[in-house]
């Protein structure tokens, strides 16, 4: 028989009504503290510095940029690996390439322009892309430096074409716990979080006509909305259930990612004709669980999570390619 649960769960733990209350720790207005990613501030493709050697005959100085393949070479220190050092972990490293050669080298390597740390603003706003993380960076700076969030005209006034509902940031490919609504709505400055290297941040539009379906199925990701579209359609559309799925607990999970209403749905007893399918809206994300699980707060999580991911890959895929932030080098 067909089961429906609705109910007001979180999409992460981290997004319980204490923290809407609780001062964020992560706030730039702190200071005296650092992100991890300051405090060992690593080097990478596209990033420029200055080489010198202090205290020899040789006056050469150059202005030399880490290449694509995350290596740079000075004098006869060549192909020496940068990504992933710090500038002092670097300059050892060259002083020990260039000891072969020189007596007690001392390189002098100085940052000259950072373009390797990265992030992503994409959706509804004026101009998404990839943007370098020269400095440090808010989500209000974010969406700034990407021209704002996009509008329209309706009924002469301008009205906001992103939903902020389900919009999101995407770091690590987990969802940080950030209230859009709340931060361009009602200009709660606590929800102005910092961003990191590699963060993804998504603005969907308020007018996408999509159903999400995700988990095990044959070809997991979006569906244009079709008219009066149900879960067994939507599942079909998106080539049926992997041997894996787990049929009898199907999540549709519908509204707000902070705060989502869930239905529980039994497919198996749809398609044994037992109960009648599961009408969908548009924006709902319906999730195929791999395991059985009896409440919805116990998948509810991996099918945000999936969402995420599934957004993030076609959205950069479709509009920029792919993106490496820290390439690995042997």
């Amino acid at each position: 028989m067909l089961v429906l649960c609705a109910s007001s769960l979180l999409l992460t733990a981290r997004g319980t009504a204490a923290d809407a209350t609780a001062p964020n720790t992560t706030q730039p207005s702190e200071t005296g503290k650092r992100a991890p990613w300051q405090v060992r501030f690593t080097l990478g493709p596209g990033d420029t510095l200055s080489f010198s050697l202090f205290d020899t005959n040789e006056s050469t100085r150059a202005e030399l940029t880490i290449g694509p393949d995350g290596r740079v070479s000075f004098l006869e220190a060549e192909n020496v690996v940068a990504t992933g050092l710090t500038i002092d972990e670097l300059r050892t490293k060259f002083d020990a390439e260039l000891g072969r050669f020189y007596k007690n080298p001392h390189t002098i390597i100085t940052p000259v322009q950072y373009r390797s740390k990265k992030y992503v603003v994409m959706g509804a706003v004026a101009n998404g892309g990839v943007y370098p993380m020269d400095r440090p960076l808010t989500v209000i700076e974010a969406v700034a430096r990407a021209g704002g969030l996009e509008a329209g005209v309706y009924q002469a006034g301008s009205v906001e074409l992103a939903d902020l509902s389900r919009s999101f940031l995407s770091r690590r490919g987990e969802k940080v716990s950030v209230d859009f609504e709340r931060l361009f709505q009602r200009g709660d400055i606590s929800q102005n979080i910092p961003l990191e290297p590699g963060d993804y941040l998504y603005f969907a539009l308020s007018s996408a006509n999509e159903i999400y379906v995700l988990g095990e199925v044959g070809a997991p990701g979006v569906l244009s909305f079709a008219s009066k579209p149900t879960v067994i359609s939507a599942v079909t559309s998106r080539g049926g259930f992997s041997p894996k799925a787990f049929k009898s607990r199907v999540l549709v999970i519908r509204g707000s990612l902070n705060n989502p209403q869930t239905f529980v749905v039994d497919t198996a007893a749809i398609l044994a004709g037992k109960a009648p399918d599961f009408k969908l809206q548009q924006k709902d994300i319906v999730y195929v669980s791999v395991n059985p699980w009896l409440k919805a707060a116990e998948v509810l999580d991996v099918a945000g999570q999936a969402f995420l991911r599934a957004m993030t890959v076609q959205v950069v895929s479709d509009k920029v390619g792919p993106i490496i932030t820290e390439p690995l080098i042997k």
